[in-house]
């Protein structure tokens, strides 16, 4: 026999999954509704209205994908890279490698520069490699949650503009957290992710693309037999098809457009969870929202240093979502970790590849994005340092975070 699943209540303090909106969850509880009712299809087409006004975006493509933030990744670069594509993919993170292995998986001939993880890049130098390379695609990551990094895009699409390059973004850190103006920045496509800053679970990926990236898909497409016109099965006849069935945007946008074709069954109850969810970002408004993450960010990072904590990274370039410390010297991080979340139920996470066991993150993202997880944070990672003995100003870290929320 099973127990009753009963999973314990957490405050959850990492770059993601967070805490789930409770307007959410309430949501994902409403009653199944078939893929191709009216009222369903209706509640698509308001899904993908408040996706656009969340990407600050015209774009006619914007629709989430089915799975958690990487199957949007795969299709996006699945559907516009052929074999032999020149794609740039400046690193300075553990995504950014990932973008060049989905890259190199779809038979891109990628080219890769790198900065100090820690740091990011200044954009003429992305701008001068797009200019000697004449890349087709370039890829880079907004939000690098594995140094705590944001990564200025205000001038990169258009270069790529100006060079026949498209610019690709992984938002999945991003988006509802801080800005992301993909038209203004000229973005060609845009991957965000659920489980971060619009505080829905893990199994979407909100993605929009504009009339560019859909040249380069629609050339490409194919489609199923026996579901199609022979006219369509003719189309495109001879070149390479999208190595995926599953993520094949072409197919896909024909699912989320008015014509409604058969590709999958839909996940229901998290298109009502993402509809909820970004019903809520927009009704706190874009800006609120943006300023809400950035005051929660100054007060955590005023109690982290009151507590004599060194914070990693380069803070011109910071993350506004997530916050890196440096783990004190003779301190087990692991088991800092382990005793914050089995005495006080609070999990902040730690990092990968050459940082693993140097730094930990914290996330404030949207739903945990709250006074009162900063404070709980703050109280608990104090004592535990303690406890370990960790040389750290005692009792200054609440203090200095209240010096912030009540000015």
């Amino acid at each position: 026999m099973f127990s009753e699943l009963q999973p314990s209540q957490r405050t959850i303090m990492t770059p993601g999954p967070v805490e789930t909106d409770p307007r959410v969850l309430r949501a994902m509880s409403s009653p199944i509704l078939g893929q191709f009712d009216p009222e369903f299809t209706a509640i698509m087409n308001d899904v993908m209205a408040m996706l656009r006004q969340l990407y600050r975006t015209e774009n006619r493509w914007a629709f989430p994908v089915d799975g958690t933030s990487r199957s949007g990744i795969e299709a996006v670069l699945c559907s516009m890279i052929e074999p032999g594509d020149r794609v740039l993919v400046p690193i300075y993170g553990r995504f950014g490698y990932l973008l060049t292995e989905i890259c190199e998986r779809h038979g891109a001939d990628v080219t890769t520069i790198e900065c100090e993880w820690g740091e990011v890049f200044q954009q003429e130098t992305i701008i001068q490699t797009i200019e000697s390379l004449a890349p087709k695609i370039v890829a880079l990551v907004h939000g690098e949650t594995s140094t705590g990094r944001q990564q200025p895009l205000d001038q990169i699409g258009q270069a790529c503009r100006k060079n026949g390059a498209l610019f690709v973004v992984d938002a999945v850190a991003t988006i509802g957290g801080t800005e992301m103006n993909v038209d203004e920045w000229q973005i060609d496509a845009v991957i965000g992710g659920t489980q971060k800053c619009l505080s829905v679970p893990s199994g979407l990926a909100p993605i929009t693309y504009n009339e560019r990236a859909e040249a380069v898909i629609q050339a490409r497409k194919k489609v199923e037999r026996g579901i199609a016109t022979e006219d369509e099965l003719s189309l495109n006849a001879g070149r390479p098809a999208i190595g995926s069935n599953y993520f094949d945007l072409s197919q896909l946008q024909d699912y989320w457009s008015e014509r409604r074709l058969n590709h999958h069954t839909e996940a229901t109850s998290m298109v009502y969870a993402l509809y909820e969810g970004l019903r809520v970002v927009l009704q706190e408004g874009l800006e609120e929202r943006f300023a809400r993450h950035r005051y929660h960010e100054q007060a955590l990072v005023a109690g982290l240093k009151g507590m004599g904590l060194t914070l990693y990274g380069s803070e011109e370039a910071k993350l506004p979502m997530v916050t890196c410390i440096e783990i004190p010297e003779g301190i087990d991080g692991e088991s800092v970790r382990a005793m914050l979340l089995e005495q006080f139920g609070i999990e902040i996470a730690s990092s990968f590849g050459p940082l693993k066991g140097k730094i930990w993150r914290i996330g404030t993202m949207g739903y945990s994005c709250r006074k009162e997880n900063v404070l709980a944070v703050l109280s608990g990672l104090e004592a535990v340092l303690l406890y370990h003995g960790a040389a750290i100003e005692s009792g200054r870290s609440v203090p200095e975070a209240l010096n912030v929320y009540m000015q």
